[in-house]
């Protein structure tokens, strides 16, 4: 028998309505049951949990003793005591907890990354590596905003690649960009803005953040060119979210003159934009287009994430705030969190110094852009009739039906038959006419499964439609 002694959660009252004997037989016994203490769980000799419990040692030989009669334990001389592996568990009730779904055949959703393509091994290095150079300060509580060593490294990557003006101290890190749009509206709130403007369609995620901070929403329609700034500028906004570089979900690129316009207004109303740059790394036909806050600093919140470049998993976002709205999220974010994980932001340091993320970004420009090519030709020859947009940047496409379709009914019969997409009307604000619209995401199926996919999808469709008909 090992000597080393193993720890039980029992305990006796000595004043209690039962003998102490009774009451470690009864807690026992309901651990057993209940399935805290499985099937073939080893068990402290009685001289150990004697020890811990503090009774005499012929006190817990006797309590074995009966549970060994009733089949709980299996008693051996010289082993440790274990839980019977005959024992039926009792099913722990659920709390309404909803059932895992069961995973879609074809994943088509919006925004999801090749999760089978993280540089697993590559980031356990540089997280290895980040965690040795961390000083023993690092690991206390330090910058609650976001360690200094990754504020210098997004610094530099985020000037280099995509245009960024900004120096380390008005990076702020985030756990994703959702944190970082909730701290921004919480802000904005706390300064005395009321009215934000938000594109539409837009993201519903987006939508909880806005609403809770106590700010009013106010709808600006989205067209091939981007927000309808020109309708912006009616709206008595005081603050707006825009996806410039691709809109999210229609995949517009904001036209030139529209982004004079926002700049425009951004300074006849001495007003902020908040600027998601969520997936603009991945441009296929030129460079990616540069950000817009690198055009007004001083008015333009800048934010990204890993999300969409590596994995949602990682939770590492950040913002590049101006002076004025600073100080205002760093105290939203220590009445959040205090700040996120540092050990991985150390790691992802070591990554972005590295050049680790360049060469990842390089290899998936390569595999999504051969994804969007399938879907591309999987629509021409199984929904020829259907227009897809967007498909310039990003991870997904924007497929327009024929008019009469109904892109709620298709949504629901693709997800019958296993198909996880989403369809515009699910990002609208406001019902508008148009085309029906479906989203289809790429980036994390491989290409003899999307073509697969869209025949399933337009499988579906036609069955959509003979139904109607």
């Amino acid at each position: 028998m090992t000597s080393q002694p193993i720890e039980l959660l029992v305990s006796v009252a000595r004043d209690g309505r039962t003998t102490m004997r009774a009451q470690i037989e009864d807690q026992l016994r309901t651990a057993i049951r209940i399935g805290t203490l499985k099937r073939g769980a080893r068990l402290p000799s009685t001289r150990d949990l004697a020890r811990q419990v503090g009774v005499s040692r012929p006190i817990v030989v006797s309590a074995y003793a009966q549970l060994s009669a009733e089949g709980y334990l299996k008693l051996h001389q010289g082993a440790r005591p274990r839980v019977s592996d005959c024992v039926r568990e009792w099913s722990v009730p659920s709390l309404g907890t909803a059932p895992a779904a069961p995973a879609p055949r074809f994943e088509f959703r919006p925004s999801l990354p090749d999760l089978t393509a993280f540089p697993r091994s590559t980031w356990l290095r540089c997280l290895r590596d980040g965690l040795a150079k961390m000083r023993d300060a690092d690991l206390g509580y330090s910058d609650p905003h976001g360690s200094e060593v990754l504020r210098v490294a997004l610094t530099e990557y985020l000037g280099r690649v995509r245009g960024v003006v900004t120096d380390p101290g008005r990076v702020i890190v985030t756990s994703g960009f959702a944190q970082a749009r909730t701290l921004v509206c919480r802000a904005l709130a706390a300064t005395g803005v009321t009215r934000v403007a938000v594109e539409d369609p837009s993201h519903s995620e987006l939508w909880d953040s806005v609403i809770p901070a106590g700010l009013t929403m106010v709808p600006i329609p989205v067209d091939d060119a981007g927000m309808r700034v020109d309708l912006l500028a009616r709206s008595k906004a005081e603050a707006v979210f825009v996806t410039p570089a691709h809109q999210h979900p229609s995949g517009a690129v904001m036209a030139g003159e529209r982004r004079a316009d926002l700049l425009a207004w951004l300074r006849d109303r001495d007003a902020i934009a908040i600027e998601d740059d969520y997936d603009a790394e991945y441009r296929y036909d030129r460079a990616p287009v540069g950000v817009l806050q690198s055009l007004d600093p001083e008015r333009i919140v800048y934010g990204g994430t890993t999300s969409k470049t590596l994995a949602p998993a990682l939770r590492i976002g950040w913002i590049v705030v101006p002076p004025r709205l600073l100080g205002p999220v760093k105290a939203q974010q220590l009445l959040a969190d205090y700040g996120g994980p540092r050990i991985e932001q150390h790691g992802f340091a070591e990554f972005l110094v590295r050049g680790e993320l360049d060469r990842h970004l390089r290899r998936m420009r390569s595999r999504y852009r051969s994804r969007r090519d399938a879907l591309v030709d999987a629509l021409r020859r199984f929904l020829p009739e259907a227009r897809i947009c967007g498909i310039a940047a990003g991870l997904h496409g924007t497929v327009r039906l024929p008019d009469g379709d109904d892109e709620l009914a298709i949504r629901d019969e693709a997800a019958r038959r296993g198909i996880s997409l989403t369809a515009m009307s699910d990002h609208q604000l406001r019902r508008r006419g148009g085309p029906p619209t479906l989203l289809i995401g790429y980036a994390g199926t491989p290409e003899p499964a999307i073509r697969a996919g869209v025949r399933e999808l337009a499988a579906a469709i036609r069955q959509v439609r003979r139904r109607s008909a």
